[in-house]
């Protein structure tokens, strides 16, 4: 995958370097024991779903056990012959740390094969400080963090944080507001402060990432989630798949201008979504905030066509309601007028012709709540192993 780990160091936890040791049909069989869950899966059932062989299956399965990532789980009933042997994840086997660099805040999460968290921590943390403190302070946090677990294997430490950056390199860019990190190389700073390999990746990406993995979200869907905490953005999956673009600059969605003569936005242009929005929440305009936020989402539905909108961020944590609703009723106007009738061309006066009116793209609070971005961070991990 592009932007792959950085190699452990010496001081790497065991199973840090599992990574390394799986192949790609391997990976395959991994991600179907996950999709199982507590159902599980025979052998029969991964050869047919997979096109192995039941003897590559078969090795394949057993190194899984041989490693703790697999176990048999009892028999089902067969309709013909002797009854199939189920097996299934181990989930506490590996584990993957998620680490949500805010600008005022850290959170960290150390997620479980199945992507359920074990334990979360939170303290505060300056993103516009110097780079060395804040890698003081994601060491010391993550350290914690896998301590108080008892200091299970770990695969590996997914990072986000504000962008723009680049995702192949683990290089920061221009980020908003925080100047000083531009041309930093994060991710193998942090790899090597936390003896881990490391993924990095915009904060809504991460948390997109994520959320592509509800079971509402399957099956090819397209969404946005729209990340308004003390910046906006947008983390966006096409066809199932995260889009981050070819420079990995996708998502940028707090900088488009909506208002020419707007107010000064910290990216240095005038009238951005991201400043209008901001500000009406600092008035204490919640009616205006959420009404710019859903006029900017209606305008990505126009130019994506995606199913879904997923709302998250500490700003609308906070208001969860006003916004969700805001931005509904927004996009709910919107499709009404996409439907409104057109006229059919003719000689005579212009007939009117009836056109059925769209559903609205429907808008729902991301799930996880404040752990949305550093669940999805873990994520970027786990998706190494799975697929």
């Amino acid at each position: 995958m592009p932007g792959a780990p950085v190699a452990p160091s010496a001081s790497a936890a065991p199973g840090a370097n599992l990574l390394a040791l799986r192949g790609h049909n391997a990976a395959l069989v991994l991600g179907l024991l996950r999709a199982a869950g507590e159902e599980g899966v025979s052998r029969l059932e991964l050869a047919e779903r997979t096109g192995l062989t039941p003897q590559a299956v078969s090795k394949i399965t057993a190194r899984l056990r041989a490693d703790g990532l697999a176990a048999e789980a009892g028999r089902r009933a067969s309709t013909g012959g002797k009854p199939r042997t189920v097996l299934r994840l181990v989930p506490g086997a590996r584990h993957a740390v998620g680490v949500h660099l805010d600008r005022d805040e850290i959170t960290c999460v150390l997620a479980d094969l199945t992507g359920r968290p074990a334990a979360v921590r939170r303290a505060p943390l300056d993103f516009g400080a110097d780079a060395g403190t804040v890698l003081a302070t994601a060491a010391r946090e993550v350290a914690a963090l896998r301590d108080a677990a008892g200091g299970p294997p770990v695969l590996g430490a997914g990072v986000a944080c504000p962008g723009p950056l680049d995702h192949a390199t683990g290089v920061l860019r221009q980020v908003t507001g925080a100047p000083k990190w531009a041309g930093f190389p994060l991710r193998d700073a942090l790899a090597e402060r936390l003896g881990l390999p490391v993924v990095l990746d915009k904060d809504t990406n991460a948390a997109a990432l994520g959320l592509s993995r509800a079971p509402e979200e399957a099956g090819g869907a397209s969404f946005a989630y729209l990340h308004l905490g003390t910046g906006l953005g947008a983390g966006l999956v096409l066809g199932g798949t995260l889009y981050r673009g070819p420079h990995t600059g996708a998502g940028e969605f707090g900088h488009q201008v909506v208002q020419l003569d707007g107010p000064r936005c910290d990216c240095g242009r005038r009238g951005c979504v991201e400043a209008l929005c901001l500000a009406a929440v600092a008035r204490g305009d919640l009616p205006s905030a959420a009404r710019v936020l859903g006029v900017a989402a209606a305008n990505l539905v126009e130019l994506l066509d995606i199913d879904r909108v997923l709302l998250g961020g500490r700003t609308v944590l906070a208001h969860p309601e006003r916004f969700r609703d805001g931005v509904a009723r927004v996009l709910a106007d919107h499709a009404a007028l996409r439907g409104r009738p057109g006229t059919a061309p003719g000689d005579g006066p212009a007939a009117a012709v009836p056109a059925a009116v769209p559903a609205a793209v429907p808008v729902a609070l991301a799930r996880g709540g404040s752990r949305t971005v550093a669940d999805g961070a873990a994520e970027l991990v786990l998706t190494g192993l799975f697929r």
